[in-house]
């Protein structure tokens, strides 16, 4: 594999933005790409402050180059939601700064080339919920200049702005939806419609003038989970230039708990098939660390999760997957599902890179 180290800035952006022509590269020039050549982006995942300089520094050697997390508890509402957010901010704020070494706050999307070329990884900060607004559109401006360049319409259930995926009713994008849609547009804070329900990702990408993100979720084509997204909202996203990351929660593809990880690919190339290989990318939604399922890990769990805790859901990853190096797992099981490199490094990062370039600038 190529030493990501000796990666320089030009090469790197060469590689980020030569896949965005649609044209392969001649034979003739042709390399053998890794992930550790390659723009690696997961368009939302975990990094956690109880993260060891050494995962981080596994993490990085894997290829990964940038990721989006979450700041916050989105399960708050009203005046909670907005200081649990402010927290989330202040905390990995001064967990970015006593790492320099190792993270760039991302809030252009050059500082992911920029990472890249320090060998350091970029985190961009999503909240997973509206409710760190209110009902006051200037929270959005507040919020966006202490950073957060991304932010989910809706979590599970009915906030202001929508219905989330597990309302019983499924409504659309509210009045005070769509004047959200507008704002985040006008500032660029990137739409996340990620756990929203069918009727409300449709509005929000319609009202959208800019191109959306759904950065974690499966196929409903293939699995009627709730949290996954119909091929109808998925050619809509698409078709506004928009980018779906495909997670790695396996109760969302399969109730098998061994040898599940083909079920994955299915899921990216269903994907693909339907959006299209330049709206495609990887959205892990999940912890990077290597996870043990042990008494003191599953105390940890219920604490964090409440009533979302299924004891019958778990483990929730694929083992293949389970650990710091699951991009270079990714990469390889593509390629063996019949991607080429170019495509490859569209779904891997250029797609994302080119959306966070487009809508954050």
């Amino acid at each position: 594999m190529i030493n990501r180290r000796t990666f320089t800035l030009g090469a790197a952006a060469g590689t980020a933005l030569a896949g965005l022509g649609l044209s392969p590269r001649p034979a003739f020039a042709a390399k053998k790409l890794s992930p550790q050549s390659a723009l690696v982006i997961d368009a939302m995942g975990e990094i956690r402050s109880v993260y060891s300089k050494a995962l981080i520094r596994e993490i990085l050697d894997s290829g990964m180059n940038s990721i989006a997390i979450t700041l916050c508890d989105p399960k708050t509402f009203e005046q909670d939601a907005y200081q649990t957010a402010i927290q989330g901010i202040l905390e990995y704020n001064a967990y970015l700064e006593a790492h320099p070494d190792l993270f760039i706050k991302g809030e252009r999307a050059a500082d992911i080339l920029m990472a890249q070329k320090q060998d350091k990884l970029s985190v961009f900060y999503l909240a997973q919920n509206s409710t760190q607004f209110g009902r006051d559109l200037d929270n959005v401006d507040v919020f966006y200049d202490l950073g957060m360049r991304s932010s989910q319409v809706t979590y599970n259930y009915q906030n202001w702005a929508g219905a989330g995926c597990k309302e019983k009713h499924g409504s659309g994008l509210t009045v005070f939806g769509h004047q959200l849609v507008e704002k985040m547009n006008d500032v660029r804070m990137l739409i996340d419609l990620s756990h929203a329900g069918m009727q409300t990702m449709a509005d929000s990408i319609k009202a959208s003038k800019e191109p959306v993100v759904i950065s974690h979720t499966c196929c409903k084509a293939l699995n009627d989970n709730e949290r996954n997204t119909t091929d109808e909202n998925l050619k809509a996203m698409a078709q506004k230039g928009g980018v779906v990351g495909i997670c790695q929660m396996r109760p969302f593809m399969t109730d098998k708990k061994k040898d599940a990880l083909p079920v994955y690919f299915d899921h990216i190339l269903h994907a693909i098939k339907v959006a299209g290989i330049d709206h495609v990318a990887i959205g892990s939604d999940r912890d990077h660390r290597r996870v043990n399922m042990t008494p003191e890990y599953i105390a940890e769990l219920r604490a964090e999760e409440g009533a979302n805790f299924n004891d019958a859901h778990w483990p929730l990853y694929f083992e293949e997957l389970n650990g710091p190096r699951r991009m270079e797992v990714i990469w390889d099981g593509l390629h063996k599902r019949g991607l080429t490199e170019d495509q490859l490094e569209k779904v891997m990062g250029q797609n994302l890179y080119r959306l966070y370039e487009t809508v954050i600038g």
